[in-house]
């Protein structure tokens, strides 16, 4: 069997006709580099990698392997980030893979008519991810003074334990209470000044290892003239009032748009992971 049959096709994005050239020196999975695969005024962005890795049945196996996967979606997100230099891509899943260009050619063909509806609807546009998380009052204490929070003085009595629980829930429940409201607040004046916003489910903190409780998760599509002024109204809040109540604002990016490639605005973004079968 020749080299070239034992190739596959990685493809990691679908965008309009590049007017700028990617650099030369540009690698994606397996250290190979990516390519254009045009048909009818759509290209996908592909790279070539080996049937052994990325067949159906190798690449299951591959997927519960963290540190390949690893490797595989930094590679990918190298590629991806490329193109948003140059362009607006719409991403591809995590291992997305055909057996051929005509395989490539037959999803653009298929899907030709979304893949231009989200390309317009993105156009211009780049994601930027904000989070907003709530820190335990000992943890905000120690950030804001850089010092270890004193420790409470001991209950004498068992009223005295009653009473001090009482107090932290009480307090606890009233920090989350207006955290939230300030996440709302803050969502709703971020999504007035973007073109599109998702809120996804909050990260969980033993999954992020983001330290606190995350009370808000959005994402936003930002014209790119406008990112500066987007950033700025972020880092406003950013006060020291906010900071010692224990909130901490996190703001990510410029991204590809992820989170806006599909019509549906309850859906995960296609880019979070999983395959396509090969054809």
């Amino acid at each position: 069997m020749s080299l070239a049959s034992e190739e596959l096709r990685y493809v990691y994005a679908v965008c309009r006709p590049l007017d700028a050239p990617l650099a030369a020196d540009l690698t994606g999975v397996g250290g190979e580099p990516p390519r254009q695969l045009a048909h009818e005024g759509l290209v996908a962005v592909v790279g070539p990698v080996p049937e052994r890795d990325f067949a159906e049945e190798p690449l299951r196996r591959h997927l519960e392997d963290l540190d390949w996967l690893a490797d595989t979606a930094r590679a990918h997100q190298r590629v991806i980030a490329a193109l948003t230099s140059v362009t607006c891509p719409l991403p591809l899943r995590l291992a997305t893979v055909f057996r051929d260009d005509s395989g490539v050619r037959t999803m653009l063909q298929e899907g030709a008519d979304r893949f231009r509806r989200v390309l317009e609807r993105i156009d211009g546009c780049v994601e930027w991810g904000v989070k907003v998380h709530l820190e335990s009052e000992d943890s905000a204490r120690e950030r804001s003074a850089g010092t270890s929070a004193p420790a409470p003085d001991k209950p004498r009595t068992g009223r005295d334990y009653l009473r001090q629980r009482r107090s932290r829930q009480t307090a606890q429940e009233e920090g989350r209470q207006r955290a939230e409201a300030f996440a709302q607040s803050l969502h709703e004046k971020l999504a007035r000044r973007a073109d599109d916003a998702r809120l996804h489910a909050p990260q969980n903190s033993a999954l992020s290892k983001a330290p606190g409780q995350n009370i808000l998760n959005a994402a936003y599509l930002v014209p790119r003239v406008h990112s500066e002024e987007f950033v700025e109204l972020v880092d406003g809040t950013k006060d020291e009032e906010r900071e010692s109540s224990g909130l901490r604002v996190e703001l990510t990016g410029p991204w590809a748009a992820y989170s806006f490639t599909t019509d549906d605005p309850t859906a995960e973004e296609p880019a979070a992971g999983g395959t396509e079968r090969s054809r």
